[in-house]
């Protein structure tokens, strides 16, 4: 066994070494703001652009892959790298790598306000999409390490939080600023914002680094490929044809390389992926959901944002307003929803909370028309949001408990970026469905679109209903009690 083996490996949630015991209160405080603001930015750009789809499209002569690539580029780049960003800040610090971080989304940003045509645009957000994948991670290991043990709850139910806002105002934000000044400042308005950050993080947060300092470079390569050829052929099928010699070529392709990174993975000393944790129930059951309601999430979200102004006329701030119902009902619930878990486990809230959002899913599906009135959305809106704030007020807690302490940087990097990956692949899917069966042409074609795709997201998020149901019944557990099923080690379980 090497000396690296022998070495106890410490929780994100343990300030380490570099960092001391107990940092000044003012010295937390700085931090929490510094790393809110950043994560709040990098977040807000998963959904912000939706309602600015239909002006990019007619901006830019845009199709309905470009405007699924303006999307997928930033969430595929962001996923795949997720992981990895938190360990390129333990290897080479923390603060370090979170300045460079904001300074490549900074750049990324202002590369898409500038972007002439829709494969600029596609390209600056990818880069994004890298920013956003450093920066995020390293917000919470950042805000760990410079936060007593004991506080450590509060700050990760604030930090979720603020991720949780970020996806909520998203559409309203993008349409408030497209309809006020142009899509452009959707991207412009995150340049000041990171250049006010960078020398703040470089100046006033305290370096550290962490004990998760391997970095799996074939695992990302790996991953980053097969998925591509995956999302690429989704996203081209229909334009191409689905038996197409170029569909055919990137599914398989991206099938038998996704393939090559599982058994990567089972080998490598120290994956990217640890597929170990998904020896657990409570494990793969709770991600299995995350990844099923994203699918049909963001899916849901990409169209609707393009119904409002496509079919319905709205201005985009209008159809930001609209969407609201449902993407902000978590802002409430979501905290008495966290308090009744900690009385009956993550179980109980998850289940109901994805069948309410299948449930407000179909409804939409049956009711919405070309003329019909905005009342008739108004209950399935707000029954999904309440479904989606259910859901997410247990899951990292249910997550995180299923693990050891010291594997909870890692199960919750895996959380993230499986989710992510739903969002992609519901965008591509459902996007997909949509182009079947209808169009752009006229708003009855929209529909006819749009509604078999509503339906397909109902279903799998029902199916993510049924995946949590094989999260372990106990009460949620609190970080310093935890209830984890042993996830084994490759020598233990052989």
């Amino acid at each position: 066994m090497s000396p690296r083996t022998k070495t106890p490996r410490r929780s994100l949630a343990t300030p380490t070494k570099e960092s001391g015991a107990a940092l000044p209160r003012r010295t937390s405080l700085v931090t929490f703001a510094i790393t809110s603001v950043a994560l709040f930015m990098t977040t807000l750009d998963n959904l912000v652009v939706t309602t600015a789809l239909p002006v990019i499209r007619k901006d830019l002569d845009a199709s309905l892959s470009g405007l699924e690539w303006t999307v997928n580029a930033y969430t595929l780049t962001f996923a795949v790298l997720l992981i990895t960003g938190a360990a390129l800040g333990d290897r080479f610090g923390r603060r370090r790598l979170f300045t460079i971080g904001l300074a490549i989304f900074t750049l990324a940003s202002a590369a898409a306000a500038l972007a002439p045509s829709i494969e600029v645009l596609i390209a600056a957000r990818a880069l994004q999409g890298l920013g956003g994948a450093i920066v995020t991670p390293l917000t919470l290991t950042i805000l760990s390490s410079a936060v007593p043990a004991e506080r450590r709850g509060l700050v990760l139910g604030a930090w979720g939080g603020i991720s949780g806002l970020a996806v909520a105002i998203g559409p309203l934000v993008g349409g408030a600023v497209v309809q006020g000044i142009s899509w452009q400042w959707i991207f412009w308005l995150n340049v000041p914002i990171g250049l006010a950050l960078i020398p703040l993080a470089a100046l006033r947060l305290r370096e550290t680094r962490g004990p998760n300092d391997a970095l799996d470079l074939p695992g990302v390569g790996l991953a980053s490929a097969g998925l591509f050829g995956i999302v690429w052929g989704l996203v081209r099928g229909n334009s191409v044809g689905w038996a197409s010699l170029e569909i055919v070529s990137a599914l398989a392709a991206g099938l038998v390389v996704l393939g090559l990174f599982v058994a990567w993975e089972l080998r490598a000393a120290e994956p990217m992926l640890p597929l170990r944790f998904f020896r657990n129930r409570t494990f793969a059951a709770a991600n299995l959901a995350s990844l099923l309601m994203f699918f049909g999430m963001f899916g849901s979200i990409f169209l609707l944002a393009q119904f409002f102004q496509t079919v319905q006329g709205y201005s985009p701030l209008d159809a930001g307003l609209r969407i609201l119902p449902w993407t902000a009902m978590p802002i409430f619930v979501a905290p008495i929803a966290g308090a009744l878990s900690d009385r009956i486990g993550g179980r109980p809230l998850m289940v109901t909370g994805l069948a309410l959002q299948a449930i407000g899913l179909a409804w939409i599906g049956l009711v919405t028309t070309p003329t019909g009135a905005y009342s008739h959305v108004v209950a399935p809106f707000v029954l999904s949001g309440i479904g989606m704030a259910l859901y997410f007020a247990p899951v990292a807690n249910v997550v995180l408990s299923s693990v050891k302490p010291e594997q909870e940087g890692q199960a919750s990097g895996a959380n993230n970026a499986i989710r992510e990956l739903g969002g992609v692949f519901g965008v591509a899917v459902l996007a997909s469905v949509f182009a079947h069966y209808g169009g752009y042409g006229t708003g009855q074609s929209f529909v006819d679109g749009l509604t078999p795709a509503i339906y397909v997201g109902a279903a799998l998020v029902a199916a993510g209903a049924v995946a949590a149901l094989g999260v372990s019944r106990g009460r949620s557990q609190g970080a310093g009690e935890e209830a984890y099923e042993p996830v084994l080690e490759p020598a233990q379980a052989a």
